[in-house]
């Protein structure tokens, strides 16, 4: 699979990250699944026993949604393996629901069954395997904010020919919005300054996330992605 493809995916999941209602929530993910207060991360003199835990945590959280969203990429690819025959009407379809996608997030287009938030809660967590379920519910559960983008990859991934890109296109995908949290947790303190740094620019990281979806759909569209890859 071509660099610019994975590093596309890469870029998706880290504009997955910085969507306005997942950043700002990711202290309470980071406390909640680690069982560390959030004055204790943000503390300058944090225990070593207390970073540790974090990391694990993070990795084991990490890895929940990275099952489903790889998951979910094999499945799209098979999807579209079966209809093959019809792959220039249904890369025509992928281009123009990703279009629409993109419209959407920069808030161009405002479709109101994307907004219908869904968010799996687990009282009876425990330890590490309770952080792997966070991360399942994780996936599942916040469709306003990575749906779009998501989307836009499986949609992406659909096209494929093989099983196996399509499992690279999610575990990248799954790699750029994991990285970024699996750093906030072990530089809490960092993460609020940057927070309010960037805050003001929630609406413009939206909007470019949008423009990146739709080059991405006109591109599907005209099947000038694979041409794009290969440059």
């Amino acid at each position: 699979m071509g660099k610019v493809s994975l590093l596309i995916s890469f870029t998706a999941g880290l504009l997955s990250f910085f969507s306005p209602c997942i950043l700002p929530l990711i202290p309470a993910y980071i406390s909640y699944i680690s069982g560390i207060s959030t004055k204790e991360l943000t503390s300058k003199n944090i225990a070593p026993a207390f970073t540790g835990k974090i990391m694990l945590s993070s990795l084991i959280f990490i890895a929940g949604f990275s099952v489903i969203f790889v998951g979910m990429g094999a499945t799209a690819t098979s999807f579209g393996k079966l209809i093959s025959s019809h792959m220039v009407i249904f890369r025509r379809i992928a281009g123009i629901v990703i279009i629409i996608f993109g419209l959407h997030i920069a808030g161009w287009l405002k479709l109101n069954f994307l907004y219908s938030e869904k968010r799996f809660q687990t009282k009876n967590r425990s330890g590490l395997f309770g952080s792997f379920i966070i991360g399942i519910a994780f996936a599942f559960g916040w469709t306003p904010c990575v749906g779009p983008i998501l989307a836009g990859i499986l949609t992406y991934a659909a096209t494929q020919q093989t099983v196996v890109k399509g499992i690279q296109l999610l575990s990248v995908y799954s790699l750029g919005l994991g990285v970024p949290f699996f750093l906030t947790g072990i530089a809490m303190g960092s993460f609020f300054k940057l927070l309010r740094r960037i805050k003001k620019y929630f609406h413009l990281i939206e909007i470019v996330s949008g423009v990146f979806l739709i080059i991405i759909g006109i591109l599907i569209f005209r099947g000038s992605l694979s041409f794009v890859f290969q440059s």
